[in-house]
């Protein structure tokens, strides 16, 4: 039987530079404590009074949705400046400053987890975050004395008794070696985030939200204003904690429970309401994901870089609800392509970094193959929408040119919410953090380009080699009895599609040949394994979707 396509929709859109928003502003800047001064714990929970007493109800998401609700019924305020002495300091001066190890939080409580700030300081971090701990219920204020930090003579000698503005935090977690402590996940900035699993090293990134990323209007940044941490208690496995955005159009309330493991798993609860007033929200992008891929398989370096592949991430991968796997290879293109895959309730999606051979990328330091792969698992039914697929051009690795979410079909009125879950899977190469798969044969590479062709090449033939991972076949099939099928858009027309086992590495290999009728116009192109048993027709791999920027 034919597979039934899940339906896409391709915009294709040469903007300008206005996507320069969505870069490396996610980058966490990673500050190795240096020893010094000893800071007592106790100087961190100064009893600012709560709200609630002892006798009344815990502190919880309801609480946080309700500061939310009330930031949307008012005009938004932006936050007021930065000390333009701490907002001038350049890269160099803020890596100077460095937060003092034995000064983090809950050190000696028993509690695996530890917390360690980032200061406010440069241009990428100049908002103060509001910062409090939960503890038996009750929510108290931190406040960090300035002597955290070591500040190296960046900054004037602050007084004995002054307080350390914070633009984020990072928690540690004994991850990969016993009692040694590793940075397992980190906020700073916007409302962006990252997290590690089990021998991984920082690639892409995760957001709150993400608002007109595409569609025309300039991008828009939400902050996470306020963060509320669950203490946690001797021997936990998970961590909880809660987060205030809050931006020109929109307020939300976020609970995050984080669990490190071989793939660290953030499950994500969030509310958002629409600001009252406030100017039409054009695409709103849910569980948004940000990522890198300056060149791969499918897109040779074009600069003479000696690495084969340089990438955080060299694909989106989908499953449909109907059980359908979709991969689509990353590239950088000359301008930007939006891409969009309409769907009902989908059980996932994800950016995610396949290749896990050092010999893919030949970067000692940088070391590609450990980045984690993201795949966003919906928690409930989020109905009619599309995965939005956003790639643009970057000039090289230091700045993000992918972004993946979902955007909902229909919006909430403002002043209502949209209340969604969800969990990211940080997987990657350690044993029980495999990337999730599908159960049949996977697309290992996509390569494109010709080796010897006798004759002249007609102008606009194309050739891109495909190779799939083995999977068993049903009764019956042998695998010389595996074909491919292949499906063009109109700006095409088909030469060649054919398949065969690959001897080597096993699978097989597909090559597909066609020529572009309009080197101006995008090429859409599908592809998938199947065999014949009997009177059926069996789909044996996911499905290969491509799409060919205009020239």
């Amino acid at each position: 039987m034919d597979r039934t396509w899940s339906p896409l929709v391709v915009c294709i859109s040469l903007l300008g530079h206005w996507l320069r928003g969505v870069r490396r502003a996610a980058r966490v800047l990673t500050l190795a404590g240096l020893g010094g001064l000893a800071v007592p714990l106790a100087a961190w929970a100064q009893a600012t009074a709560a709200a609630s007493t002892p006798a009344q109800r815990a502190f919880g998401f309801d609480d946080v949705a309700r500061e939310a609700r009330a930031l949307a019924a008012q005009p938004w305020r932006a936050a007021p400046p930065a000390d333009p002495r701490r907002a001038a300091l350049d890269y160099d001066a803020v890596r100077r400053i460095q937060f003092r190890a034995e000064a983090s939080l809950w050190r000696g409580t028993g509690s695996p987890f530890e917390m360690q700030f980032f200061p406010v300081a440069g241009a990428a971090a100049v908002r103060e975050l509001r910062l409090f701990e939960i503890e038996q219920g009750q929510a108290r204020a931190l406040r960090l004395p300035a002597r955290v930090f070591n500040n190296d003579g960046v900054l004037p000698p602050e007084p004995p008794d002054a307080t350390a503005p914070v633009a984020g935090w990072r928690l540690t977690y004994p991850l990969n070696e016993g009692a040694k402590q590793d940075e397992v996940v980190a906020f700073v900035g916007s409302n962006y985030f990252r997290a590690l699993g089990q021998g991984q090293r920082y690639g892409l990134s995760a957001r709150g939200i993400a608002i007109d990323t595409t569609g025309g209007a300039p991008e828009e940044f939400p902050d996470f204003t306020t963060f509320w941490f669950e203490r946690p208690a001797a021997g936990s496995k998970q961590f909880v904690f809660y987060a205030l955005l809050d931006g020109p159009r929109v307020a939300g309330a976020y609970q995050f429970t984080l669990q490190p493991g071989a793939a660290t798993v953030t499950t994500v609860r969030a509310q958002l309401f629409l600001r009252a007033g406030s100017s039409p929200i054009r695409t709103l992008g849910i569980a948004p994901l940000t990522s890198m891929f300056l060149h791969g398989e499918n897109q040779a370096s074009s600069t003479g870089d000696f690495r084969p592949e340089v990438h955080d991430s060299d694909g989106l991968q989908i499953e449909t609800a109907a059980g359908e796997w979709l991969w689509r290879p990353l590239t950088n293109p000359a301008g930007v392509l939006v891409t969009s895959f309409a769907l009902n309730s989908p059980r996932g999606f994800g950016l995610m970094q396949r290749d896990r051979s050092f010999a893919s990328y030949e970067d000692i330091e940088a070391r590609y193959e450990a980045r984690p792969s993201a795949w966003v698992e919906p928690i409930g039914q989020w109905g009619e929408g599309r995965v939005e697929l956003l790639q643009f051009r970057t000039p090289d690795e230091t700045h993000d040119n992918i972004a993946a979410f979902w955007v909902p079909a229909q919006l909430p009125a403002p002043g209502q919410s949209i209340d969604l879950a969800w969990r990211i899977h940080w997987q990657g190469p350690a044993p029980g953090g495999a990337d999730r798969s599908p159960p049949g044969a996977r697309v290992l590479q996509t390569r494109s380009g010709y080796g010897y062709f006798k004759g002249e090449r007609p102008a606009g033939l194309h050739k891109l080699v495909i190779d799939f991972s083995d999977t068993p076949l049903p009764a019956g099939v042998l695998a010389q009895d595996v074909q491919a099928r292949a499906s063009l858009g109109a700006n095409t027309k088909l030469r060649r599609v054919h398949t065969y086992p690959n001897p080597v590495r096993g699978g097989w290999r597909s090559t597909l040949e066609f020529e572009r009728l309009d080197a101006s116009q995008p090429v859409e192109l599908r592809l998938y394994l199947q065999a014949a048993a009997g009177a059926a027709t069996h789909a044996l791999s996911e499905t290969w979707s491509y799409v060919l920027p205009p020239q």
